[in-house]
């Protein structure tokens, strides 16, 4: 049963968009960062990651015509 729950409680996250931060870091993780080498780009922080996001979805045009 609390195997149920807790699947159900990760789909949520997932569909309302609240676990976008550790998805991103996941991903910044896995794909961003290379073992030995130095690497000069750092993940955003879990504040700069939202406003971002609001940014690119509320600014410019955003309409088909």
């Amino acid at each position: 049963m609390l195997r149920k729950v807790q699947t159900f409680w990760q789909l949520l996250r997932r569909l309302s968009g609240d676990d976008a931060y550790e998805r991103y870091i996941a991903h910044f993780a896995e794909h961003h960062q290379h073992e030995g080498i130095h690497v000069c780009e750092k993940p955003l922080t879990k504040k700069a990651f939202f406003k971002k996001r609001q940014d690119e979805r509320w600014n410019g045009i955003n309409r088909c015509c």
